[in-house]
C-alpha cells in the first residue's frame, strides 16, 4: 500500500485552453502579454505551416513575431543559448513554443534565463532559484505526449557532460496552455506511439509515486483511463479526431499530475539512455515501462490493479495480483503492437552501452527520480534493471 501526502501544494499553468481550434486563440492571448513574441519551434513544425500560422493569427492582433527554428533534436543548453540571444537581440517580451516538448522545454529554459540570468545549469536542484518572473510563455503542444504545457519542468541536455538536467521550480511553469488535438492530426505512427507511451508513463509514475496525493492521483486515474482506452486507436487511425482529443487531455491530465507528484524510476532510467545515446525520450520511457513495472509490481500491486482494471474489457472479477500483472502483459502487448523495439534492436552498440552503465546507474540516483519509486533499487538493482533493458522481450 502506498501512502499518499495529506498536505500538498499544486501547481498548474495561470491559464489552460483546451479543445479543438482553440490554436486560434494564441495572438488574443499573446496580445494581453507582449508585443513581440519570439516562437520556438522546430523545422518540421516550420514546414507544416503551424509557424507561419502561428505568425498570422499573431499579426491579427499586433502582435510581431520572430522565429528560431532551431530545435532539432532534444533540448539542450546550447538551443537555450541561442534562442536567449535571439530573444535579447529583438527585444521580444512574450515567448511562444509551438512543437512536442523538446520545443516546450526550451522555451520554458529561454523564459527563465531571460531575466534571472546565469547558465541553465545552474538551477538544477534549486542551487540558482530564479526569483523574478520570467518572460510569459504561452506552451502550444503538436504531440499528445510529454504534458510539459502543464509542467514546471523542463529537461535540458549538458552537451559537455551529457547529463540530462532534470530542473524543477515553478518559474518554468507556462503562462499559459493551448491544447487543441487538431494540431496532433499530423503526427504519424511512430511518433504517436513514443508520445501516447510517454503520456502513459507519465500517468503510472505519478499514481505509482512516493509523492502522490489525492489531487495527483484524480487527474493520473483519469488520464490513464482515455490514454488506455485511445493510444492503440490513434496509432491506427491517426485521423480519428475524437481519440485524439481523448488522448490530448490525458496528456494534458498526465502532465498536471507528475508535475505535482512527480515521476519515478522509469524516467531516472531514461534520462542518461537519452543523453548518452540519443534515444528519443518516449521511446526510452516506452523500452524501460514493462521491465520497472516487473520490477516495482510487489510494492505496488494496489495501484498497478486499478491500472488493469483499465485493460479489463470483460470486467472479469480478477483478484488484484491478476489485475497487476494484466496492467503489466497488456502495456508489453501495447508496446509490441505499436513496434516499440528494445534498446538492441534500436542499435546501441553492445559494449559502449554495457561499458555505461555504471554511469548511467550514478546519473539516474543523482537525478532524485529513483527514490519516488515504490521500490526503491539499489546501485546494483539499477545496474541489473538497465542489463535487463537492452535485450527485453515485449
Amino acid at each position: 500500500m502506498i501512502q499518499t501526502k495529506t498536505i500538498f501544494t499544486v501547481h498548474s499553468p495561470g491559464t489552460i485552453v483546451y479543445g479543438r481550434d482553440s490554436f486560434e486563440e494564441v495572438g488574443e492571448y499573446a496580445k494581453k502579454l507582449g508585443s513581440k513574441a519570439l516562437i520556438v519551434s522546430d523545422p518540421i513544425m516550420d514546414s507544416l505551416g503551424f509557424v507561419n500560422q502561428c505568425r498570422t493569427l499573431l499579426k491579427t492582433q499586433g502582435v510581431e513575431a520572430v522565429s528560431y527554428i532551431g530545435v532539432v533534436t532534444e533540448p539542450n543548453d546550447t538551443y537555450v543559448a541561442e534562442g536567449l540571444q535571439l530573444l535579447q537581440n529583438e527585444n521580444c517580451d512574450v515567448i511562444l513554443s509551438v512543437g512536442g516538448g523538446s520545443c516546450i522545454d526550451t522555451a520554458k529554459a529561454i523564459a527563465v534565463v531571460a531575466t534571472n540570468g546565469g547558465y541553465i545549469g545552474d538551477y538544477m536542484k534549486m542551487a540558482k532559484v530564479a526569483e523574478q518572473a520570467p518572460i510569459p510563455h504561452i506552451a502550444i503542444p503538436t504531440t499528445a505526449g510529454t504534458g510539459s504545457e502543464a509542467t514546471d519542468a523542463t529537461v535540458i541536455t549538458n552537451t559537455k557532460s551529457d547529463v540530462k538536467m532534470m530542473i524543477k521550480q515553478p518559474a518554468f511553469m507556462p503562462t499559459v496552455a493551448i491544447v487543441d488535438p487538431i494540431l496532433t492530426l499530423t503526427s504519424p505512427p511512430a511518433i504517436t506511439a513514443a508520445t501516447g507511451i510517454d503520456a502513459l508513463s507519465h500517468a503510472i509514475e505519478s499514481y505509482l509515486s512516493r509523492l502522490a496525493h489525492p489531487y495527483s492521483n484524480v487527474l493520473a486515474l483519469s488520464a490513464m483511463e482515455l490514454i488506455v482506452n485511445n493510444l492503440v486507436k490513434v496509432y491506427e487511425h491517426g485521423d480519428d479526431v475524437d481519440a485524439r482529443e481523448a488522448m490530448s487531455l490525458g496528456s494534458m491530465q498526465a502532465g498536471l499530475s507528475f508535475s505535482n507528484a512527480s515521476v519515478a524510476l522509469v524516467h531516472g532510467m531514461s534520462r542518461p539512455i537519452g543523453a548518452l545515446f540519443h534515444v528519443p525520450h518516449g521511446i526510452s520511457n516506452a523500452m524501460l515501462l514493462p521491465a520497472v513495472l516487473d520490477f516495482s509490481k510487489e510494492s505496488c500491486i494496489d495501484r498497478l490493479a486499478d491500472l488493469g482494471q483499465f485493460f479489463n474489457e470483460t470486467k472479469e472479477p480478477f483478484s488484484q495480483e491478476e489485475l497487476a500483472q494484466l496492467a503489466i502483459t497488456s502495456i508489453k502487448e501495447m508496446c509490441k503492437h505499436m513496434k516499440i523495439g528494445n534498446l538492441k534492436q534500436w542499435g546501441i552498440e553492445e559494449q559502449a552501452y554495457y561499458d555505461a552503465i555504471p554511469k548511467m546507474a550514478e546519473d539516474a540516483i543523482a537525478s532524485g527520480s529513483p527514490s519516488n519509486n515504490p521500490k526503491v533499487p539499489t546501485k546494483e538493482e539499477l545496474m541489473e534493471l538497465y542489463k535487463i533493458a537492452y535485450t527485453y522481450e515485449f
